[in-house]
């Protein structure tokens, strides 16, 4: 395993012969409030990890014992003017949009608190585990803002447009059977076994085609929300940038002479 920092608060691990990758949030003393600076190094990593061609899938984790990820630093915010907050909204941007288009597959581990912007980067990926403690939430209108980090778009997509309104309108927070009740979480598992539960999932995946993997995510995201027929072509596009690829003629192969596939990646 090996192990690259981002900053003062982005760690990122490598195991799996670097096929998975481990995102850890990791600025324990404030229960990983996305500050200026913490933004600027997710966005960092998830650059990297996008441009790292042997990357198979990615976990995002949590350094705290009690905590995900608190949401945007309110201490922080609460020093800027209105031209810092102009100023910082693209940085912030950056690290959720920077989850988001991951072009592998994204596995949250989430534990305890995950508010606000904490739960907007677990919502940009494509499955999230949560252990028992795991309280999730969007408070964001009870402090005169807005979901900005992709919740109001996001939360629909996985609960519907009138169960993302109540929780966001009301602000309330849901804990853990409610939240896999209500679909805010896929996979649910007992304390402490989050990230364990989110790892073994990655190292499942990254078992797979990773020409596979990249042009399923992709059919999956620009097909979704389009009418059948045009979702059809997405997914034709996508059949055809792998159809004819390295990895398809050895998944082929090793079926047929049941073995373990090698990926050329290609």
């Amino acid at each position: 395993m090996s192990e690259e920092r981002f900053g003062e608060f982005v760690l990122v691990r490598r195991r799996d012969e670097g096929h998975v990758a481990e995102l850890v949030l990791d600025r324990p003393k404030a229960m990983n409030a996305v500050s200026t600076e913490m933004a600027r190094s997710v966005a960092g990593a998830c650059a990297a990890l996008a441009g790292d061609r042997g990357v198979r899938a990615v976990v995002l984790t949590s350094s705290h014992e009690r905590a995900f990820c608190v949401g945007a630093d309110l201490k922080e915010r609460n020093s800027f003017s209105d031209a810092d907050l102009v100023r910082q909204r693209p940085v912030a941007r950056a690290a959720y949009t920077g989850v988001l288009e991951l072009p592998v597959p994204t596995v949250a581990a989430v534990h305890g608190f995950a508010l606000g912007g904490g739960f907007e980067l677990a919502l940009s990926c494509d499955v999230i585990v949560a252990d028992r403690t795991a309280v999730m939430g969007l408070p964001e209108v009870s402090v005169g803002v807005i979901p900005g980090g992709g919740g109001t778009q996001l939360l629909p997509r996985r609960v519907g447009a009138a169960r993302a309104a109540e929780l966001i309108f009301t602000a309330r927070r849901v804990e853990a059977d409610e939240a896999r009740e209500l679909g805010l979480v896929d996979v649910l598992v007992d304390e402490g076994r989050d990230r364990e539960e989110a790892l073994a999932m990655a190292s499942r995946i990254a078992g797979n085609s990773p020409v596979g993997l990249r042009a399923a995510k992709r059919a999956l995201r620009l097909g979704y929300g389009l009418d059948l027929s045009a979702g059809l072509e997405v997914e034709d596009a996508a059949w055809r940038s792998v159809a004819f690829s390295g990895d398809r003629a050895e998944g082929v192969a090793a079926f047929n002479e049941k073995r373990r596939p090698q990926w050329p990646g290609e």
